[in-house]
């Protein structure tokens, strides 16, 4: 599975900013699906388990991980993050199908240090279609390899919510959010095109927005772990 590194990733800048914001508003959150007898199909195999196991993965968590990729049919390796974006461990937000879902179930309930071989059925991969980019065959069973850095509170977290609402009102504005995103073009320094800023929020009403009536809602925002605002 190649030499884990050691070194633990940064975690000072990764519970803010405008990868959050953006992987939050830009990103349409998966529907939940009942998953009692899906999840008893993800075989999962504990390969270490550090001594200290807090905080424990949940469904909205921005999680850092490295993993690899096999098929089940020959043991080749279809996919190693330290190969992509310059080794850097993989971020996504768990349960709302930034990854397939047989990583959202098996990736549950883990903490960082912990290491996991995951069986999962083509149902919960890429199932009869097969993903020809990824050199994975139709109806092909996936396992994989893999060590968590870090757990931290996911882009729709109350706190993510309550640092764009600026007023308090429980609900975003084109103008909070507007502020937001200049705030963090500034942070970032980036050069962008002078339009980015006004498409980005275009496209965040556009997803969001679902009454239309100009403002983002908690409901709307979709905050997980049964947060209260």
């Amino acid at each position: 599975a190649g030499t884990v590194p050691r070194r633990r990733p940064p975690r000072s800048d990764m519970g803010r900013g405008l990868t959050l914001l953006l992987l939050a508003l830009l990103a349409a959150p998966a529907r939940a699906e009942g998953g009692t007898a899906v999840a008893e199909q993800v075989q999962i195999e504990v390969l270490h388990l550090p001594e200290t196991c807090s905080p424990k993965s949940k469904k909205g968590d921005l999680l850092n991980a490295h993993y690899d990729g096999f098929l089940a049919s020959d043991g080749s390796k279809f996919y190693c993050s330290r190969t992509h974006n310059e080794g850097h461990p993989k971020w996504f937000v768990l349960g709302v199908g930034q990854v397939i879902k047989g990583l959202d179930i098996a990736m549950m309930n883990m903490c960082p240090g912990e290491k996991r071989k995951v069986t999962i059925p083509p149902s919960l991969a890429y199932g009869q279609q097969g993903y020809a980019q990824g050199k994975i065959p139709p109806n092909a069973t996936l396992i994989f390899e893999i060590e968590l850095y870090a757990v931290n509170k996911g882009p729709r977290s109350v706190e993510a919510f309550n640092q764009i609402d600026k007023d308090s009102d429980k609900k975003l504005s084109e103008l909070e959010i507007s502020q937001y995103l200049k705030e963090e073009f500034a942070r970032d320094g980036k050069k962008r095109h002078p339009s980015a800023h006004d498409e980005i929020l275009a496209d965040i009403f556009k997803k969001n927005d679902h009454d239309g009536d100009g403002f983002i809602s908690a409901k709307e925002y979709n905050v997980y772990q049964h947060d209260e605002l």
